[in-house]
């Protein structure tokens, strides 16, 4: 059976995953009404855990080394708890061997080499080359659906992941270039980083750490 986690952890968690965040975003991520997250949030303020900072324009709660602490500290008796440690040790595993491919997709997709210049950007004025790279996506957002419902069925806050990426993808498709790997919207590259650092904290592992990483 799936273990829902505690409103308090979900919302410390999605500032953490998401890096800044403000409280509708973070409400919206979760499912916790407004009212509550906004709470939580002013009591993390208080202890220290979160700050609200300004960068490029746009603001919102990021995590403190303190608070990451506590949230990787939260994150460890929830997996023991719910018995999910060698579910999401799996999946980790899984999404690590799909990680390269994804990379790759979203490299292709900004960038197209010509013979004079290997690192020419993508001027997407080749529909083969895109629908290639976007073709290679539908088949990771396949993938993704069977990692994501693994991990959601021990750890229900895991859902969505495929869902999100799925709909960032359908965006693509309809023209919406940014959509694959585009900053500030939640593309197929942002949604895939975010699960990236979901498994990361949950399993304790620091970025870049993982054995094969290049």
């Amino acid at each position: 059976m799936t273990h829902a986690s505690t409103p308090e952890l979900l919302v410390l968690h999605t500032v953490r995953v998401t890096g800044l965040a403000e409280d509708a975003a973070v409400s919206r991520r979760t499912g916790v009404d407004p009212d509550t997250v906004s709470e939580l949030l002013k009591d993390y303020e208080a202890y220290g855990w979160v700050t609200h900072a300004e960068f490029a324009g746009t603001g919102g709660w990021t995590l403190t080394e303190r608070g990451r602490e506590e949230d990787s500290g939260r994150l460890s008796e929830e997996l023991d708890r719910a018995g999910a440690r060698t579910v999401v040790q799996r999946a980790h595993q899984e999404f690590e061997s799909l990680n390269g491919r994804l990379v790759k997709a979203c490299t292709d997709w900004q960038l197209r080499p010509s013979q004079g210049d290997r690192l020419a950007a993508n001027d997407h004025g080749d529909p083969a080359w895109d629908a290639r790279v976007l073709d290679e996506l539908g088949t990771l957002a396949r993938e993704l659906a069977r990692v994501v419902g693994d991990l959601s069925a021990v750890l229900a806050r895991f859902g969505g992941y495929d869902e999100r990426f799925s709909a960032a993808l359908g965006r693509a498709r309809a023209g919406q270039l940014e959509w694959v790997a585009g900053v500030g919207v939640a593309s197929c590259h942002a949604v895939w980083m975010e699960l990236h650092e979901d498994l990361l904290s949950t399993l304790g592992i620091a970025r870049g750490a993982e054995q094969g990483t290049r």
